[in-house]
Order: structure tokens, then sequence, then C-alpha cells
């Protein structure tokens, strides 16, 4: 190899007006890169088939060529293999920094020409590998259209949160509700100074009355249909925001579930992408890695049997909160399909995410693994948006060239995308800054989560962005639930004849028909799944809730299917408990979906004192 320094070429040669590079017209894996590179490159960087090139360079041996491309600059350097393509790419914008890597970082280039010397000698095998991962017309990723889809189909995601919290809001937080928020705003000010603004940010420190509660429910569901319709969305994102968050620190007990902060994390990652779209397509892309692989290996770090031994789906689809009318035909599937379907599953939460960083083709297989297993859960469990929020982050996955594969030509010249502005250089750097620190933090997160105590620097800098929950921590069912128990809430006017109260969306009757309520979130009817597996003692929510119902609240009996005592309150409140099973196959020709035993007494007889 001649190779010569910038400065002090060793040898001269014609200088043309651009660098060139020169290759062998006659490999068709050349080729194939090559057609890549002038893409990204543009005008910037000439290409000649060495059959073609060579009597121009008179000066450089035939069987140089014919060993390896050749990078020749108008001054006359020259470098070949690897260095040469790794010269040409510094040409193409963003990829500068893998010339930056051979030069400075210790055995990068060694490793790398080493590497080109074995897919030298291995063309055509690399060329088909080329072809079946990439596709046989290579393009430089473009991330418009997905870009665009992305941002109006999260305001639509967006907007189910915001209405199924509006709806349950004053039944929940409000001034007469389960957990008022006034109260809890007085205990919280009561405790900390100016550090509370900090520490639980909100807007609700303004007011927190009724009227702000519903003020910021159907505030952010009107945002969110102005970023569904593409009107500021930079704007719009950086509002929702603000008032989902504020939503989340006011919700309490009832805004403490992963999909609370998976949206929140997802929006902030929105925003991002309305002001650097590549930077942000490839946070989404993390955030999905995270999401899904840490879903699987919680699952095996909890050391629960029914994951090692792959059985857990035979308990899911009866033990799971909600489960959809799919869940009891799900249920009653062989053994051994179930078996195989547990262990697919860790196949896809496991192995599939480490695709998202891989060639594209490769990227394409991960998202439609990923969308099964979404689209199979969202069949059997009533999840809210979750599934659907998932589903749109494996929209990151795909570019502008797959998706106009499925699209029509006049449908995508139909959208209205913004013609694109270079970023201004210190906004770039200040989005980059924000990528290290976002994924610095969900490393962090990550450790700590797997056991490991990361350095007290890392956990200042992940504890200080915290507060406002851009990075968090996820996996779903660490521990399988192997049996359903349901609490029974029933009132009585003499404490011998009881009428139960009818949730919404949770199991009680035991002909009524499991129900279909995605994409909204019925956070009482969830609260009530999880108060099974805990002590009532333990749990203040559900002592107000109690009360609110023996004064007959309207807007805590407005969360339920129907109240026994429309006209007056009743006089005592308890709570049963069972234990329930779905029906066998005779009972459910019959119309009776359930079967239940009862355990006993969950939640003692109680009145209110004034009564």
């Amino acid at each position: 190899m001649q190779d010569a320094s910038e400065t002090d070429p060793a040898e001269t040669l014609t200088e043309p007006a651009l660098p060139v590079l020169v290759w062998d017209g006659e490999c068709g894996f050349c080729g194939y890169w090559v057609r890549y590179w002038a893409k990204l490159t543009g005008d910037r960087v000439t290409y000649r088939p060495f059959q073609e090139a060579a009597p121009d360079y008179p000066d450089v041996p035939l069987a140089e060529f014919q060993r390896a491309s050749q990078y020749i600059a108008p001054n006359g350097f020259r470098a070949s293999a690897a260095e040469a393509s790794f010269r040409v790419l510094s040409h193409a914008p963003g990829k500068g920094f893998w010339l930056q890597l051979y030069r400075k970082f210790p055995g990068f280039a060694a490793v790398s020409e080493l590497a080109y010397r074995f897919i030298a000698a291995h063309r055509s095998a690399f060329y088909r590998i080329s072809v079946l991962l990439c596709g046989r017309t290579l393009e430089p990723p473009s991330y418009t259209v997905v870009a665009y889809l992305f941002l109006r189909l999260f305001g639509l995601i967006y907007l189910a949160a915001f209405v199924s919290f509006g709806w349950q809001a004053q039944g929940l937080i409000g001034s007469h509700g389960i957990e008022p928020l006034q109260a809890f705003v007085s205990s919280v000010a009561s405790r900390f100074g100016p550090e509370r603004f900090y520490l639980l940010p909100m807007v609700f420190w303004l007011n927190a009355g009724d009227t702000a509660i519903h003020a910021v429910c159907w505030a952010g569901a009107g945002v969110s249909l102005l970023l569904a319709g593409g009107f500021l969305p930079r704007l719009s994102l950086a509002v929702l925001y603000v008032l989902y968050l504020s939503l989340l620190g006011a919700g309490q007990t009832f805004m403490s579930y992963q999909w609370d902060t998976f949206l929140l994390e997802g929006g902030f990652l929105a925003l991002v992408m309305s002001f650097r779209p590549v930077l942000g397509i490839w946070l989404v892309r993390w955030l999905l890695f995270r999401f899904m692989f840490m879903s699987g290996s919680v699952k095996l770090l909890s050391g629960d049997p029914a994951w090692h031994n792959l059985s857990a789906l035979s308990y899911h689809f009866l033990t799971q909160p909600l489960p959809t009318p799919v869940a009891w035909y799900a249920a009653d599937l062989p053994q051994r399909f179930l078996t195989f379907a547990t262990g697919a599953m860790f196949v896809v939460e496991l192995g599939l995410p480490f695709l998202i960083f891989l060639p594209r083709r490769l990227r394409f297989l991960a998202a439609f693994g990923f969308l099964l297993l979404e689209g199979l859960i969202a069949l059997t469990g009533n999840y809210n948006w979750f599934n659907f929020q998932t589903m749109l982050l494996c929209l990151t996955l795909f570019d502008d060239a797959a998706l106009r594969s499925v699209l029509s030509a006049s449908l995508v010249r139909w959208l209205p995308i913004p013609a694109a502005r270079p970023p201004y250089r210190a906004v770039s750097a200040g989005f980059a800054t924000l990528a290290v620190v976002i994924v610095f933090c969900s490393l962090v997160e990550m450790a700590e989560q797997y056991g490991a105590e990361p350095p007290a620097f890392a956990q200042a800098i992940d504890g200080a962005i915290t507060p406002f929950r851009i990075v968090n921590r996820y996996g779903l069912f660490a521990v399988m639930t192997t049996e359903r128990n349901e609490i029974v809430i029933e009132g009585s006017d003499d404490a011998v004849t009881w009428r139960e109260y009818a949730f919404r969306d949770k199991p009680g009757d035991l002909k009524r028909r499991p129900p279909w309520n995605i994409p909204d979130q019925p956070r009482l009817d969830w609260q009530m799944w999880f108060a099974a597996l805990e002590n009532p003692r333990q749990l203040p929510w559900f002592w107000n809730f109690i009360q609110r119902l023996l004064e007959n609240e309207p807007t805590v009996t407005a969360l339920l299917a129907d109240n026994p005592f429309p006209d007056k309150p009743p006089r005592y409140v308890r709570a049963m408990f069972y234990s329930y099973t779905f029906s066998s196959d005779a009972e459910k020709a019959q119309g009776i979906w359930w079967d239940r035993r009862p355990l006993g007494l969950y939640f003692p007889t109680s009145h209110l004192k004034d009564r």
C-alpha cells in the first residue's frame, strides 16, 4: 500500500478538481456500495472504475487498483482500502465521525483494515448479504415522512390519554373525589418549601380547584387535536408535555402506571423530533429498545417460576387486570401452544430489540415482531393506548422509502410536509447535548434496575432530571399472578340485604361479557385490581372510596357502571372477596363468562358516624 500524508504526499499524481474514488467496476459488491456513497456525497466526490481511470494514474500500479479501492485527493494524497472508504464518507454530511474513529481511536484502524481484507476476499457472498439486509437498491435513509406521520399520530395518543382522564378526573382528584387534589397540594406545601416546584413540577401550584382540573384535561385534548392536525406542532408538543406532567403529579395513586411515564417520555422525544427529526428517530428507537428489552429481562430476573418454566400464559389471560372477550378463548388454548407462545414472547422481547440497531431489513423484522406481539396483547387485554403507543414507536424502525412502497405516491405528495430548514449550530449542539444526557441517564436507570450501583455523580445527574420524567424504568408483569381475586363492594340499608355496586370494566356480574375499553383507561377499575393484591389497611385511597360511597358522592359514583342506591346513600358499605375463574364451555354456552367462590370479607362493614 502506497500512502502519503496530506501535507507531504509521497507521490505526485494528476490533480482532479474533486477527490476521486477509483473502484473495481467489475465487482458487484463494490458497485452496490459505490452507488450508495455517490448518493450520500452528491457532487463532492467523483467515482470512476479503475478499468477506465487507471491510465490517468500511471504512478499507481495496476495491482493496487485490483487489490483495493483508491481514494485520490486533489493534492495528490492517496489512501486505499478501509481508509479510502472512510475518507469518502467524510464528504457526506454527518458521516465524518468514521474517519475520526479511524484516525484517533486505538485499534479501530487495524480492525477496519482486517475487515476490509476479509470482505474483499468474499465479495460475492457479501454482495448477496447486502442485498438481503438492505434491499437491491440502497438509498440514503430519509425520515421526513416518518417524522411527519409520527408526530401527527402521537397527537391521537395524547388525545386518548387526556380524554380518558378528563371524564374521570373529578371523581378521582376533584374536591369531592377519592383523593382531592387541593388537600394533596396543601399537604405537600406544608412539608416542602420552594423546592416543591422542582420536585413536583405542575401547573396546579397556581390553582388546584375543580375548574383548573377541567381546564388542564380539556385543554390537553384540544391541543392534541391541533397536533394531530399538524398545527403548531412544536408549541403543541411542549404544551402537551407540560399539561400531562402536571396531571402525573396531581393524579397521585391513580397516575402511578408505567404507561403514563411512557407517554411523557415518548412525548418529550416527539418534541425533540420536531426540531431534529433524525436525532429524534434514534432516541425513539433507543426508548423502544429499552422498553422491550427491559420488559423481557425483568421477567427472568424476578426469579418467578411461571416465567422460567414458560407456564406464565397459562395464568395471564385469566389474571390480567382487564381481560377482553378474546381472553376467555385464549385461556382455553392447548398448554403446549401457550408454552410455545411464552417462549416466543421472550424471543421478541429479548432478541429482536438488538435488531433495532442493525441494517434496515433486520429493523423491519424487529418492527413486525413487535407489532405482532402488541397486536395480540391488545386483542386479549385492555391496556388503553399503551399498545398503540408502542406500535407507533415501531414506525421509526422504517424509513421513507419503506413507507412510500406501501403508501400511494399521490398520498405522499398530498401530505403537507414542511420543507426542512438547516438548524442553527447552537441549536444542534444543544440537542446533541440533551441526547447524550438522555442516553446516559437511561443507562444509569438500567444499571440500577439490574442491581448495579452507578457512581455517585451518575446518580446525581439522573436524579436531577427525574422529576421531569424524560427517562424512566420499564418492565411489565415481572411476577405473574396465578389467581384472580376480585373485590366486590356491597351496600345495604339494614346490614341484612346487600346490593352490589357494578364497575364499568372489571369483572363482577358472572353473566357480563368482559368489555372492550381501548383506548380508555378506567383508573378506578385498574386500582381495584391492585387493591386485591394488597392489604386494605395500607390503602388510604380505598378508605376514602368507601366513604364517598357512603356519602353517595355523584362524582365518584359516576365512575361506576351502576349505583344500586340512586336516590339516597346506603347506610352500610362493605367489600367482599371472591376468587374468579373463567366459566366452563357448557356455562359459556348459557351466557355465563365467570365462576366465583367466596373467600371472605375484604373490608369490614362501615358506616358514617352521624348516621
